[in-house]
C-alpha cells in the first residue's frame, strides 16, 4: 500500500501584551512561569522543536524537530513573541519550513489571518486586511509567500474564501461537516453530504465567487477529536496505527491523503509528552513500507482537486451552533454551571465602537491619506519593524504631504487605533464562560487603547461604549455587570505620558538611568535630573520628554518624588509647565526640602502639582514587583543573621540532643534549613567552580532530616548545568563537564528532580557531534556526561560510529 501522511498543528496565542507597554506582564495563574506564552512555549513550543524519542529502557535515542515532519501554522502575534523571547525556539520553526521545502518543494508552514478573528463576523475590509497583514507577516518570517491559510477557529463564509484567493491563497483547512455538497468535476451532480459521508483523503475545489478558486481540504475529524480529547496520544504507537488504519479503510488510489488537524498546543501543553507521541507516531511511520509524510501544498502540487465543494456558511470547528459562541449565549461552555449571557451585548459594544472609530478613520484619515484603507493595509510593515524608517517608507507612499510633523503624528494615531480596533475581536474574547477572565479583559483593553486614542481627534466615546457595555451579565457577584469589569480590571491599565514620567521617576530612586532609555512601548529623555538627600530622605526633581514609540506622540513633563524610607514614596507630575515655572517650583521645593518635615514638603507638592499623586503601587506590575524585592533585602539580610547565629551558636547542642534520640525543636531546624539552603543557592549561583561546601551543606541538611525544597534550588542547579554545557570547549571542557557532574551530585543528593531538557539540547547540538574526533580521554567523560542526561550510550555510540 502507498499512503500519504499529513498532520497540521495550529499554533496560537491571544495577543497577551499590554496595550500601552507593549510587554506581556507577569501572569500570576502561569506560575511557576512569568506568563502564559512562557509556559505554554515550556510545554509545547520548544519540545515539539525538540521531542525526544526513547529507547526500550526510556533513554534517549534521538531528538528531533516535529515541525519539519509535520504541517503547521503560527498565529503572528505568536511568532513576534517567540522571535523575541525563545529566539531558539522560533528559528526552529523557519529552519523546520527551509528543511520541508528542500525536501519536498514545499514548506510546511502555512499561514494565519493577522489576530485570529472570526472572519465571518468581520467586514470585508477588515477581512482583507486580516489575510493582507497575515500574509506579510508570514513572508518577512518564512522569506516566502504562503500557499495555504489557516482560518481562526476554522470560521468561513464564502466572503472569506473569496478573500484569500483574491490574496493568492491556495487552499484552506476545514472542518468535515463545513462542507454542504460537492460533485465530480466538471459537471457532475451535486451531492449533499454528512461528515461521515465525506470523503476526507482528497482535496475539493471551491468557487466562493466568480472568477475566483480555492482547494480546501477537510481533516479526518474522528482521528482528530480523540488525539485532542480522547487518549491517543498516551501512546505514540497507538496513534500510528490509528493513522495507518485509517489510510487502510481508505480504498487507496494515488494522491489520496491521511491526515488530521489539532490544536498545536494538543501536543505537549493539553496533553503531556504529546510532542513525544507524535515524534514517535511519525518515526513508526516512516519506517513502514510505502508510506511517507508530505504537506498540504506538496499534495495539491502533485493531485490537484478532482472534485468541487460547496461549504456551509458562518460554521467553525469549535461550535456546532455556526459561529454564536462567539456573539450569543449558544451552549458552548467549559462550566456548565455558568452562562454566557454576557456575549452579545460585548459584541454589540465592540461593534459599536469599531463603527465609529472607522467613521473616525475615514473622515480624518482621509485629509492625511491617498486612501485611508490601503494605508491601513501598508501599516504592516511598519507594525512588523517600528522604526523610522519604516514610518518614513509608509507616508512617503501613502500621505498627502509625507513631511508635515502633525500628519505624521495623526497619521500613527489613526493607524494604531485600527491595529487595536482589530486586536479587540479576538476570538478569545468570547470562547470561555467568563467576562471577567483575562482573555475577555484583554480585549476591553484593546477597546480602551481605541477609546483613548479616538480622543485625540476629539471624538470622546468611552460613555457611550460602556452604557453599551452595561447589560454583559458576569458569572461572579464581584463584578454584577461589563462596567465593573471595565472599571477595576480594564481602567488601572490604563497608561498615559504622566504615568510613564512617574513610573521613570519613582524607578530613578532605585537605578541609574542613561540620558536616554526605553521605558516599555516610551522613549524616556532626561533633560533635567537632581538629587538631594537629608537623612533618610531623598527628594528628586526633574523634567523629562516622554515620546510613545508607536504614535511618536511627545510630552515633556516636570516631576518630584518625595522618598521617606521603606515603602513611603510620594510622586507628583505636572505636563502643562515652561521651563521658567519648573525651575521655580523645583527651586521652592528644593528650599523646602532643606528646612522643612516631611509633611510640609508633602503639603507643598500638592499645593503646586495639584492632588493627585502616584506611589509605589502607581509602577507597572514586573518593575513594581523588583522595587519591592530591593526594598525587601535589607530585611532578608537580617532573618538571615539571626537565623545563621542561632544555627552556629546552637549547633553542637541540637547535634546531641539528635543523638540522644530526642526530637530537634522545629526553631532550630527552621534555622538550619534557611541557613543551608542559602549556602547551596550561593554556591550553585557563583560563577566560581563548585567545592565541597555546597555537597557538605546538602550531607549536613540530611543529617539534620531536612528535605530541602526544590523550589529556590531548582532553578539554580537547572541554570548552572546549562551554562557548563554552553562554556564546554577546549582546554578547559575537562574541568568545566566535571563541575556539572557535581551540580548533578547535589541535585542527587538533595533528592531534587532537575528539569535537563535544556540541558539534554545543548548536548545534543554543542558535545555529541564532537565525539568523533575527540581523544579518549575527554570521550569518556563526555560519555558519562551523556548518561547522567539520560542519553543511550548505544545510540550514541552508533551515531559516533555513523558515516559523517
Amino acid at each position: 500500500m502507498s499512503a500519504l501522511f499529513c498532520i497540521h498543528g495550529h499554533f496560537y496565542q491571544p495577543a497577551r501584551e499590554h496595550p500601552w507597554l507593549d510587554v506581556i506582564e507577569v501572569e500570576d495563574t502561569a506560575a511557576p512561569f512569568h506568563d502564559w506564552n512562557a509556559r505554554i512555549t515550556a510545554e509545547c513550543y520548544a519540545p515539539n522543536a525538540a521531542a525526544r524519542i526513547l529507547d526500550a529502557q526510556g533513554r534517549i535515542d534521538r531528538i528531533v524537530n516535529n515541525y519539519a515532519a509535520t504541517s503547521f501554522n503560527f498565529g503572528p502575534t505568536l511568532l513576534r513573541w517567540l522571535e523575541q523571547a525563545a529566539p531558539e525556539v522560533y528559528a526552529a520553526i523557519v529552519r523546520a519550513d527551509q528543511e520541508s521545502t528542500g525536501a519536498r518543494g514545499f514548506g510546511n508552514a502555512i499561514a494565519q489571518p493577522y489576530n485570529h478573528v472570526i472572519m465571518p463576523l468581520a467586514s470585508r475590509r477588515d477581512k482583507m486586511t486580516q489575510v493582507r497583514w497575515g500574509i506579510a507577516d508570514f513572508r518577512r518570517r518564512f522569506g516566502r509567500p504562503p500557499d495555504g491559510m489557516w482560518l481562526p477557529e476554522t470560521a468561513v463564509d464564502r466572503e472569506t474564501l473569496a478573500v484569500l484567493a483574491e490574496c493568492g491563497i491556495a487552499f484552506t483547512i476545514l472542518s468535515p461537516h463545513q462542507a454542504a455538497r460537492v460533485r465530480a468535476m466538471p459537471a457532475g451532480e451535486w451531492v449533499d453530504v454528512s461528515p461521515e459521508m465525506l470523503d476526507v483523503t482528497r482535496p475539493y475545489l471551491c468557487r466562493p465567487a466568480p472568477g475566483l478558486r480555492i482547494a480546501v481540504f477537510f481533516y479526518e475529524r474522528t482521528i482528530a477529536r480523540e488525539i485532542a480529547f480522547g487518549g491517543l496520544l498516551k501512546n505514540g504507537e497507538h496513534l500510528a496505527d490509528r493513522l495507518w488504519g485509517a489510510a487502510a479503510e481508505a480504498a487507496w488510489t494515488d494522491g489520496r491523503l491521511a491526515h488530521v488537524a489539532t490544536d498545536g498546543e494538543t501536543y505537549g501543553h493539553h496533553h503531556q509528552f504529546g510532542e513525544m507521541a507524535l515524534a514517535y507516531a511519525i518515526h513508526v511511520l516512516e519506517g513502514r513500507d510505502g508510506a511517507s509524510f508530505t504537506n498540504y501544498a506538496a499534495c495539491l502540487a502533485d493531485y490537484p482537486p478532482s472534485h468541487e465543494v460547496e461549504i456551509h456558511d458562518f460554521t467553525a470547528w469549535s461550535c456546532p451552533h455556526g459561529v454564536e459562541r462567539w456573539r450569543a449565549d449558544c451552549g458552548c461552555r467549559t462550566r456548565p454551571d455558568w452562562h454566557q449571557r454576557w456575549r452579545a451585548p460585548l459584541r454589540a459594544a465592540l461593534d459599536w465602537l469599531k463603527t465609529e472609530v472607522d467613521a473616525l478613520f475615514e473622515d480624518a484619515g482621509g485629509q492625511i491619506f491617498h486612501d485611508p484603507w490601503a494605508a491601513r493595509d501598508a501599516y504592516i510593515d511598519v507594525v512588523l519593524g517600528r522604526t523610522d524608517h519604516a514610518v518614513q517608507r509608509l507616508l512617503s507612499v501613502q500621505a498627502l504631504q509625507p513631511g508635515v510633523p502633525g500628519d505624521r503624528r495623526g497619521a500613527l494615531r489613526l493607524l494604531e487605533m485600527q491595529r487595536h480596533a482589530m486586536l479587540m475581536f479576538s476570538s478569545d474574547g468570547w470562547f470561555f464562560d467568563e467576562l471577567s477572565r483575562i482573555e475577555t479583559v484583554q480585549i476591553l483593553r484593546h477597546a480602551a487603547r481605541v477609546i483613548q486614542l479616538a480622543g485625540t481627534f476629539g471624538r470622546p466615546l468611552e460613555a457611550p461604549f460602556l452604557e453599551r457595555l452595561r447589560p454583559a451579565e458576569s458569572n461572579l457577584p464581584i463584578y454584577p455587570d461589563g462596567v465593573a469589569v471595565y472599571d477595576r480590571l480594564v481602567r488601572p491599565a490604563i497608561v498615559d505620558a504622566r504615568r510613564v514620567a512617574a513610573h521613570y521617576a519613582i524607578t530613578s530612586l532605585f537605578r541609574e538611568y542613561p540620558e536616554r532609555v526605553d521605558v516599555y512601548a516610551y522613549r524616556v529623555t532626561r533633560r533635567e535630573a537632581h538629587r538631594y538627600a537629608r537623612g533618610a530622605r531623598t527628594l528628586l526633581v526633574g523634567r523629562v520628554e516622554i515620546t510613545e514609540t508607536s504614535t511618536a506622540e511627545a510630552s515633556i513633563l516636570s516631576y518630584a518624588v518625595l522618598y521617606v524610607g521603606g515603602t513611603d514614596v510620594h510622586c507628583c507630575v505636572r505636563d502643562d509647565w515652561d521651563d521658567p515655572r519648573h525651575q521655580a517650583v523645583a527651586a521652592s521645593l528644593i528650599e523646602t526640602f532643606e528646612g522643612s518635615g516631611v509633611t510640609d514638603m508633602i503639603r507643598q507638592m500638592d499645593a503646586v502639582f495639584g492632588r493627585e499623586f502616584f506611589t509605589l503601587r502607581d509602577l507597572f506590575t514586573d518593575e513594581r514587583r523588583d522595587v519591592m524585592a530591593k526594598l525587601s533585602e535589607e530585611t532578608t539580610v537580617s532573618i538571615e543573621s539571626a537565623y545563621r547565629r542561632l544555627y552556629d551558636d546552637s549547633r553542637g547542642l541540637m547535634a546531641a540532643v539528635r543523638d540522644a534520640d530526642v526530637p530537634v525543636p522545629r526553631e532550630f531546624l527552621a534555622a538550619a534549613e534557611f541557613v543551608l539552603t542559602t549556602d547551596i543557592r550561593r554556591a550553585l549561583a557563583s560563577s566560581e567552580p563548585l567545592n565541597a561546601s555546597a555537597l557538605n551543606a546538602v550531607a549536613e541538611a540530611r543529617a539534620w532530616g531536612i528535605t530541602l525544597s526544590p523550589e529556590p534550588l531548582e532553578p539554580l542547579l537547572r541554570a548552572r548545568i546549562e551554562r557548563v554545557l554552553r562554556q564546554a570547549n577546549g582546554l578547559f571542557m575537562l574541568e568545566q563537564l566535571a563541575d556539572g557532574q557535581r551540580t548533578l551530585d547535589i541535585a542527587r543528593d538533595a533528592g531534587i528532580t532537575v528539569n535537563l531538557w535544556q540541558a539534554q539540547n545543548l548536548f545534543h547540538v554543542r558535545l555529541a557531534p564532537r565525539l568523533r574526533e575527540a581523544s579518549s580521554e575527554v570521550r569518556d567523560v563526555v560519555e558519562k556526561m551523556a548518561e547522567r542526561l539520560n542519553f543511550s550510550l548505544d545510540a550514541l555510540r552508533a551515531h559516533i560510529a555513523a558515516p559523517s
